[in-house]
């Protein structure tokens, strides 16, 4: 049974349409990749699974339930976290901060318990800083827990991202394009961070990346879009050699 299934979504922005009919599925344990030109709807297709907009047509199911029934800050509730094309962290916290707020999702506490540190909030604490011990050693950012966001390299900064995402603990995780200003030693790392969290904490990883480089090495199926309309799905390297792909980057192949 699929993770995820997105079946005939559109998305219109005025007289625009963004997405024009785009079915996919992916199966638990998958890192599943869209690839497309600028403009193709890649993210726009990230932002109708975290529900930040509205589909006109078509249904989104996560593990089994519809997703389109969720409201957004119950999306994170479902399971699934994310990150984003531009880094969206606190600048003037630090790294075991941001983490912790990553954690907020899994508070169940109420807030006069909070107001009274009662046992059951100490308890809940407790395993909010040993979920986030456990993503700062995974990810090995130890030397940097105690640093602000701001005065961190690009590339950590990335990194952190993605560790705010998983403190949460998803089943599925939204990943747009991880490797964007990385450095080709950088981006080598994140393909082995994104091959760990697929083999060592089982995770389900959807991927949105131009770098085609990482997307052969880390993928099991990529789906190329171009237009908002699906063009091919199937191995990275047959959609890298696709006609409709090359025509979709290149502007035209001779057939």
């Amino acid at each position: 049974m699929s993770l995820l299934e997105v079946n005939n979504v559109s998305l219109s922005f005025g007289g625009i349409r963004a997405i024009d009919g785009v079915s996919f599925d992916v199966n638990p344990g998958e890192v599943f990749t869209i690839v497309g030109p600028n403009g193709a709807g890649k993210s726009s297709l990230f932002n109708l699974i975290s529900r930040f907009y509205e589909p006109a047509a078509g249904s989104i199911r996560f593990d089994g339930q519809d997703l389109l029934a969720c409201k957004p800050h119950e999306v994170i509730d479902s399971g699934i976290a994310r990150t984003f094309q531009n880094i969206e962290l606190f600048d003037h916290a630090t790294v075991l901060d941001n983490l912790l707020i990553g954690r907020h999702s899994r508070r169940r506490t109420y807030w006069f318990e909070d107001l009274l540190f009662l046992p059951r909030v100490r308890r809940e604490e407790q395993e909010h800083r040993r979920a986030v011990e456990e993503v700062i050693d995974f990810l090995e950012l130890a030397a940097y827990r105690d640093r602000m966001i701001q005065g961190l390299p690009y590339g950590v900064r990335k990194v952190v991202e993605i560790a705010q995402a998983l403190v949460s603990r998803p089943k599925l995780l939204l990943l747009d394009e991880p490797a964007a200003g990385l450095s080709v030693e950088e981006t080598e790392n994140m393909a082995w961070w994104i091959e760990d969290m697929q083999k060592d904490l089982g995770l389900t990883i959807v991927m949105v990346e131009h770098d085609m480089g990482l997307v052969s090495r880390v993928s099991d199926r990529v789906l190329a879009i171009a237009e908002g309309r699906p063009l091919v799905e199937g191995a990275p390297g047959e959609v890298q050699a696709h006609p409709e792909v090359i025509r979709a980057w290149l502007g035209g192949v001779d057939e």
